[in-house]
């Protein structure tokens, strides 16, 4: 048998597919494996290049594979799917995944360390568990409602005053409708000390990471937003520029251009949706805090922003300033520096 020179690995939970090539394209070998054998099998090649898509548990089998003395390249599934040339199949979208890490102009996902993954994972689990809270205090609302009681918004008048509400035997609320009522504010109340729990956890992550310190140095960026940065990007090595970071984050305009004439549209939403969102929030809050002070009659403290608020729409300058705040993080990164105000900013 010819030696191996690339392979293409579909990843999947118990069965993975297998195509190999040798040097000059021919394909040399076709296998399915077991998640047992994955690694018995390549530890017993020699170095060879092996392409993955990025999902799942690709991070852990890219160390493990690299660990082995394997070069191993990452790519976007949309990227993969050009080159498959048939119908969707284990063994067709090995052999795409095999023609795709060979392209020179392929772009590759970066490698997550444990702790990288442990930190993003925090995040995700704090959203899912705020999720749950927002959809059960609007359950409680509306119960409320029906029987004509209205709360306030917030987190907050829901474990104030749900209390007194279950208490007063005046409002006609059923016994079976107080039942649940105290079931449901028990959960809630719950759901808020585990957010609370996790925060901790970041916290204590953040004050311990130089990279997320730097990052908070920013106007704009907190304590969330710097812990998923850091995590998320690291150190900014695997962007080119803070154009490409902005890039990932879908905070640039989709392009529509043809026969020389450019054509920019509405920001491109593509990449991680959950980072987009915490930079156009601690935008917003830049903006609310700028606005604040010119109404007092006071300098707005941020120059730039000023003059975008003067000629478009506030929505337009809070992804404005989303992409230049994702810009000055890719910068601080890369340089190991702390942000420093502009001249005229305070």
């Amino acid at each position: 048998m010819d030696k191996i020179s690339v392979i293409g690995l579909d990843l999947a939970k118990n069965v993975f597919q297998v195509h190999a090539i040798s040097e000059n394209g021919k394909t040399v070998l076709r296998k399915r494996l077991s998640r047992s054998q994955v690694r018995k099998f390549f530890a017993k090649l020699p170095p060879c290049l092996i392409g993955m898509e990025a999902c799942g548990g690709c991070h852990y089998w890219n160390r493990t594979l690299s660990g082995l003395g394997h070069q191993v390249g990452m790519m976007a599934p949309a990227f993969v799917k050009p080159y498959l040339k048939s119908n969707k199949n284990d063994r067709n979208d090995a052999e795409a995944i095999c023609e795709a890490v060979q392209r020179p102009s392929m772009r590759f996902v970066p490698l997550k360390s444990p702790e990288q993954q442990a930190v993003l994972h925090l995040h995700h689990a704090r959203q899912q568990l705020v999720s749950q809270r927002v959809a059960l205090s609007n359950h409680l609302r509306a119960v409320l409602a029906e029987f004509g009681i209205c709360l306030p918004q917030g987190t907050n008048s829901i474990s104030q005053r749900l209390a007194g509400i279950l208490e007063d035997g005046e409002n006609e609320l059923p016994m079976l409708t107080r039942y649940l009522l105290a079931e449901l504010k028990a959960e809630h109340d719950q759901l808020i000390d585990r957010v609370k729990r996790l925060e901790r956890q970041l916290k204590s992550w953040h004050e311990n990471n130089e990279r997320s310190q730097r990052l908070e140095t920013i106007p704009g960026i907190g304590l969330l937003t710097a812990s998923a940065l850091a995590a998320t990007v690291a150190d900014g090595e695997g962007f080119g520029n803070g154009r490409q970071l902005a890039a990932y984050l879908g905070l640039v305009p989709r392009q529509a251009s043809s026969g020389g004439k450019e054509r920019l549209l509405g920001i491109s939403k593509r990449g991680d949706g959950y980072l987009r969102s915490l930079l156009i929030h601690g935008a917003r809050a830049v903006i609310h805090h700028v606005r604040r002070r010119l109404k007092k009659g006071l300098p707005g403290g941020n120059p730039w922003v000023e003059q975008l608020l003067q000629r478009c729409h506030v929505n337009e300058v809070a992804v404005a300033l989303a992409n230049k705040m994702a810009r000055i993080a890719w910068v601080l990164l890369t340089r190991q520096e702390t942000y420093r105000l502009s001249r005229g900013s305070a």
